[in-house]
């Protein structure tokens, strides 16, 4: 489709929709932009200090066993958590012209879905353990499912907090959500609860978040008018279907893991699975929660999408490619002295699995573009198609264990995410050699991190894995470091120069 045939369809799509006062300049959008995802860093970062000690110290006193029932829980879970929601609330922030009594009727839609959807959970918990062979994991998926109740009556705060750019706000209740799920697992582990630990902090910790948000920004209930709802509805359902493949894709390998391989293979799979995105979820949160509220806002600009798109890309692969890469390079030396030796089996997919999320951490934001500019159904079909193609490649890669479902995702993913680029780059008018000039700064770093990282644990390779382990690391920031600093300092100088613009304004603030 042209530029220009896009556009217009674009300023269909936003007819009605002014920008908010304080956006509609390039330099307080990129400002605001800016603040919005350091919010996110420090409410994200603020909390993982507590968070991650407290999961490693869970995970010594756990067994892979015990992870694998919870891991069952929590992979049928998200399914049912987006049918609960229906895609409102990033429904509210993509359609801004939505009236109060629109907004009070889909508040109760949303609490009418969470109920269903919860009663509709509780009766194919058993069925569905038994189908995947771990017939525990069901009064945990029961117990779990609660949070289906919460999911429904948050859907319109969220969506609100989302829609006004309180992402501040957002990233503040997100934070303390994480330390008390973490402070009640580590607890209910010190108590003995085993799997139950992780079942019951997480539940308790979505209630409390959800209590924050609905205090913060109420809003009121109507009984529900579909002839009203129509537009708000199927948009919503396209984002809700979208939603409900892409986590189903994700969460494929790790039901083939568990009924293929049982529980304990699970545990070890879900623990690799785990660190290898802890650097990808943690900076792809922080934007992909922010940027759909500005992609709504300058939609009908080509010119300032692809801006987004390329800054955001460049910013994402500086920050994912080296923690990524680098998390497979010493992945041996980090499961010894971290987890301890009754997880060795995790390493090789830790190894592949890390050296994947990078490639992934970029591949995010195409679909929140797409979505802003009108096409949730382009990419709710694309969804629908990785998640064949996935579960395919995920049930021959468990021919070779936890390692041959690893590399699934290696093999087949970039299969499905050629047609993702091929319709954003023509919905935006970008050509490919345009986006790839974001990516190489972080790309030649990354290739000569790597190359410094191997030549140093060859050369430590006899020392203990606490040694090995500081060695290369501190080897691979400063590789790292020095290439940007030399070859692209000007590149990467813009991101620091807004850092500090961000400093400043908080300090402002306080």
């Amino acid at each position: 489709m042209p530029a220009t045939e896009t556009q217009s369809e674009a300023a269909k799509f936003t007819k009605g929709v002014d920008s908010p006062p304080e956006l509609q300049t390039r330099a307080a959008r990129d400002h605001s932009l800016v603040r919005s995802v350091g919010w996110n860093v420090v409410g994200d970062w603020g909390s993982q200090l507590f968070t991650w000690a407290s999961f490693l110290i869970v995970t010594r006193l756990l067994t892979p066993a015990d992870f694998g029932i919870a891991s069952m829980a929590f992979v049928l879970l998200p399914m049912f958590q987006f049918l609960a929601g229906c895609g409102i609330p990033r429904t509210i922030v993509l359609l801004r012209d939505l009236t109060d009594d629109q907004l009070a009727q889909l508040n109760t839609v949303a609490f009418l879905l969470g109920m269903i959807v919860f009663g509709f959970a509780a009766l194919l918990a058993k069925p569905l353990a038994l189908l995947l062979r771990t017939p525990k994991a069901a009064p945990a998926l029961i117990v779990l499912s609660m949070s289906l109740l919460v999911a429904g009556t948050q859907a319109i705060s969220v969506g609100l907090l989302g829609r006004d750019l309180r992402f501040k706000t957002l990233s503040l209740f997100g934070a303390l959500m994480s330390l008390v799920s973490a402070a009640l697992a580590l607890l209910f582990t010190w108590l003995g609860l085993g799997y139950w630990a992780l079942i019951l902090g997480n539940l308790l910790g979505a209630t409390f978040q959800a209590v924050l948000c609905i205090r913060t920004r109420p809003h009121r209930y109507a009984w529900p008018r579909f002839q009203e709802l129509r537009e708000p509805l199927r948009f919503g359902s396209h984002l809700m279907a979208s939603s409900i493949i892409t986590t189903a894709s994700l969460n494929l390998d790790d039901l083939v893991a568990g009924r293929q391989l049982g529980p304990s293979a699970l545990g070890i799979y879900g623990i690799a699975w785990s660190l290898a995105n802890v650097p990808l979820e943690k900076v792809t949160t922080m934007v992909t929660t922010v940027v759909p509220g500005y992609l709504a806002v300058v939609r009908s600009d080509l010119s300032e999408v692809r801006r987004y798109l390329r800054n955001l890309t460049e910013g994402m692969a500086l920050l994912t490619f080296p923690a990524c890469v680098g998390l497979a390079l010493v992945a041996q030396e980090f499961v010894a002295v971290a987890l301890g030796s009754k997880w060795h089996d995790a390493i090789a997919p830790l190894q592949i699995l890390a050296s994947y999320a990078a490639f992934r951490s970029i591949v995010a934001l195409l679909s929140k573009v797409l979505t802003a500019m009108g096409k949730p159904r382009f990419v709710m079909w694309n969804d629908l198609a990785t998640l064949l193609l996935m579960g395919f490649a995920f049930f021959v890669g468990s021919r070779w264990r936890v390692a041959g479902i690893a590399w699934a995702w290696v093999v087949a993913y970039p299969i499905v995410v050629i047609p993702l680029y091929r319709k954003t780059f023509k919905t935006i008018g970008m050509t490919v050699s345009e986006y790839l000039g974001c990516v190489r700064p972080a790309l030649e770093a990354t290739a000569v991190m790597t190359l410094a990282v191997l030549a140093v644990h060859e050369f430590v390779s006899t020392t203990p894995p606490l040694v090995r382990l500081c060695a290369e690391v501190v080897t691979g920031v400063i590789a790292y470091g020095a290439i940007l600093f030399f070859r692209h300092k000007q590149r990467t100088g813009r991101f620091l120069q807004l850092a500090k613009s961000l400093r400043r304004t908080r300090s402002a603030e306080a």
